[in-house]
């Protein structure tokens, strides 16, 4: 048994150490606050577009960069401190309480900078441990085993991150394209591995590109023997999927993760994975539909929202909805669709307190 296994079971583990659950308060379980997608950038072909593609992000470019996410470097790049401190205030002044940053290995993760972040705005910070998809890896990663992957893991959440001390508190997000990569497969089985020494939950990426992808993770992880009610499979609302499909995920007793509100409808497909079926993005309205159906079916104790911000499009002084949106305006319009205010409690601080405390 790892020396701090028995100081986290049934505790949080944040950047500044670990503490209660019931100190979480309201929780968004899918942030970046420092986080580098520059994997994803492709360059414009077109030489009207070049110049755009390199500018920094601002309100004059706003509209051309939301129609064209991946292809300004810029946008793909949250690296500023005060900045992400001055963005996760409206959030902490509507009440909010608690952070997970899933930015791992490949997506630029900082635990020295989200040490300073939570100590300036006086958030939890919870820090994400693992490997992102493929393109992301680097080539050192092939020659890598599972269980070499898996030790990596259980250092990040027992003894801290690259020698600096500070501890990850969740597995992921573990990246995940389609179709499958062999070497996604394998941090996989990884987290399956760390997460039966450290009891702590799995975060997948995930891109609903078809209509039994996430199935298939869940099927690696189940034969695996992962602890499934441990298991998170994010971006559930990056496309419009049935209830039948969403159904048939949540009575695995994973968690379902609508982690994507305040994105546009429209969207460019993604390099790496989904294609065209990304397009079919459903609105915040749908999101609260679809919410409330599996609230009805019986799964409120498997639902997790958040926005996943990790783009400067989304951030508030860009012209995006910021960190307080679920706060400011989804909250208030799912009271008016019928969802009670015990139910958002649920969702926004029951069911993090389980996905984050360590079994």
């Amino acid at each position: 048994m790892p020396s701090n296994r028995l100081e986290i079971t049934g505790k949080v583990q944040t950047v500044l150490g670990v503490i209660d659950a019931d100190d979480l308060g309201i929780t968004l379980p899918h942030e970046h606050l420092l986080v580098d997608l520059s994997v994803y950038f492709t360059e414009p072909e077109e030489a009207r577009f070049k110049r755009l593609a390199h500018e920094p992000v601002s309100f004059e470019n706003h509209s051309w960069i939301q129609h064209h996410t991946y292809n300004s470097l810029d946008n793909l790049r949250l690296l500023d401190e005060e900045e992400i401190i001055g963005e996760l205030m409206p959030f902490k002044n509507e009440g909010g309480s608690t952070v997970v940053s899933l930015s791992n290995v490949g997506l630029a993760r900082d635990p020295l900078g989200l040490v300073n972040i939570s100590r300036a705005t006086g958030l939890n910070v919870v820090m994400g441990s693992g490997y992102y998809i493929s393109q992301s890896q680097g080539p050192e990663y092939e020659r890598k085993t599972k269980e070499e992957i898996a030790e990596e893991i259980n250092a990040d959440i027992e003894v801290g991150v690259d020698n600096t001390g500070i501890r990850a508190g969740i597995i992921g997000e573990l990246g995940c394209t389609w179709p499958l990569k062999e070497s996604e497969r394998k941090v996989l089985l990884a987290g399956v591995i760390a997460q039966k020494r450290t009891g702590a939950t799995i975060n997948v990426h995930q891109v609903s590109a078809g209509p039994n992808d996430a199935m298939e993770i869940i099927k690696i992880l189940d034969d695996a023997g992962a602890d499934l009610s441990r298991v998170v499979i994010d971006h559930i609302d990056l496309t419009v999927l049935p209830l039948s499909y969403r159904l048939e995920l949540a009575k695995t007793g994973c968690y379902l993760e609508y982690d994507i509100f305040g994105y546009p409808t429209f969207a460019p497909p993604s390099p790496f994975g989904g294609g065209s079926v990304i397009r079919n993005r459903p609105c915040d309205r749908e999101r609260i539909e679809q919410i409330t159906e599996l609230i009805d079916a019986g799964y409120l104790n498997q639902i997790l929202i958040s926005q996943d911000i990790c783009m400067k499009h989304l951030m508030l002084r860009y012209g995006g909805h910021g960190f307080a949106h679920i706060l400011c305006n989804i909250v208030p319009q799912m009271l008016v669709r019928g969802i009670t205010r015990e139910q958002i409690h649920t969702m926004m601080v029951e069911n993090p307190k389980h996905v984050l405390s360590f079994a």
